[in-house]
């Protein structure tokens, strides 16, 4: 799971936790239904915002939603995920982009790649995914060809990049593909007049994803002796931040001109996740571990709903040890929450709360979605509490 915007589920609350769940789950099954099963290696978080962006355009619920099998990431259980053509274009684009990121590791040699015989069998892996994006974008009317193009200028790009090179010449292929996918979502739901600000939003994602890339891997690059485009074109810090703070503003502006028919994860997601995204990566507190739904009661009531009571329909030891493999295999135990395998209790991996561990820095003024959005979700149709988001 690789990506930019990781919420964390306690900040979400159950409502949106479940909502951004169905569209990572429906990205992985996507890929897997087009693709084969291998393909479901790249589903990544932000990939999902290609679906998540299609339905919150959509008119209409009918069709968006299915019932998917048991599953080891969701403790073996059945679940509402989401499926159609969001699904399946964020697939594709996933299926490019990682097919891109293997390409652009396989050219710089790194790790295992170096050896010819693992190089042989990564070319062969990018080649098929890029095939099967191409296909897969074509089924949805979106040319992947744009993708390819701007990955394919990427690499000249930083071939000619130095000192005083503007960093945002370095962004432009990923600023480019990630508007056109952005873009799309609009012609898939049907809303060709929000295309304009939603590329326009994608463009600044992409900003932002290349800066913060290159932020999170500054020093392991100068470890290492790899190209950063930061170090190459000797942009400080404090100019990346800039930047950054800029596309945030931006993304904001243009996500208000888009007509959406619910707007709510979109803006939790491109608002207020994002911009933890940017205080992780340049180490400033991101997060009050706190839900954007109020606890019941209001002030002075419980803290919380009672706990749920044992469940008493415990898993035998075999089917718990597979339950458990299959955790495992997938980090579930590690970095999420899941079922117990033999109990069914709820628990948290260790590294579950690794994105938590600070105070908000969105909107502190309020504590908007805490106060103002709950499950009706006022907040996210544009904060009044002054703060900008």
């Amino acid at each position: 799971m690789f990506g930019i915007v990781r919420p964390c589920r306690h900040r979400l609350g159950e409502r949106f936790a479940g909502q951004w769940m169905a569209h990572l789950c429906g990205l992985c099954l996507a890929l897997r239904g087009d693709h084969g099963q291998f393909a479901r290696v790249v589903t990544n978080y932000d990939g999902l915002l290609i679906s998540v962006l299609t339905e919150a355009q959509s008119v209409g619920a009918e069709g968006l939603r299915r019932t998917a099998g048991p599953c080891p990431l969701r403790g073996m259980r059945t679940a509402s995920v989401a499926r159609g053509e969001g699904a399946r274009l964020a697939a594709a684009v996933s299926l490019v982009l990682a097919s891109a990121k293997v390409r652009d590791h396989l050219a710089d040699g790194d790790g295992l790649l170096a050896r010819k015989p693992v190089a042989l069998a990564a070319r062969r892996v990018a080649s098929s995914w890029g095939a099967a994006g191409a296909r897969g974008g074509s089924a949805v009317g979106f040319d992947t060809a744009l993708l390819v193009d701007a990955v394919d200028r990427q690499t000249g790009i930083e071939a000619l990049a130095g000192p005083g090179t503007p960093l945002l010449v370095v962004t432009e292929p990923t600023e480019t593909a990630t508007a056109a996918a952005f873009a799309h979502t609009a012609v898939l739901a049907g809303r060709p007049a929000n295309a304009e600000p939603l590329a326009e939003a994608g463009r600044l994602f992409g900003r932002l994803a290349h800066l913060l890339d290159a932020v999170e891997d500054r020093e392991a690059d100068a470890a290492s002796g790899a190209w950063n485009p930061l170090t190459a074109t000797g942009t400080s810090l404090t100019e990346a931040r800039r930047l950054a703070d800029d596309a945030l503003h931006g993304i904001r502006l243009a996500l208000r001109e888009v007509e959406f028919t619910d707007p709510h994860l979109v803006h939790l997601l491109l608002v207020h996740e994002l911009r933890r995204s940017v205080d992780r990566a340049f180490g400033a507190p991101s997060c009050a571990h706190a839900p954007y739904a109020p606890p019941p009661g209001g002030p002075g009531g419980p803290a919380g709903p009672p706990p749920e009571p044992p469940r008493r329909d415990r898993r035998g030891l075999l089917a718990g040890c597979a339950v458990w493999l299959g955790l495992a295999c997938t980090c579930q135990v590690c970095c999420g929450e899941y079922e117990d395998p033999w109990s069914r209790e709820r628990r948290q991996g260790p590294c579950a709360n690794c994105d938590c561990g600070g105070c908000d820095s969105c909107c502190s003024c309020c504590d908007c979605c805490s106060n103002c959005c709950g499950d009706d979700g006022g907040c996210c149709d544009g904060c009044d509490c002054g703060c900008d988001c």
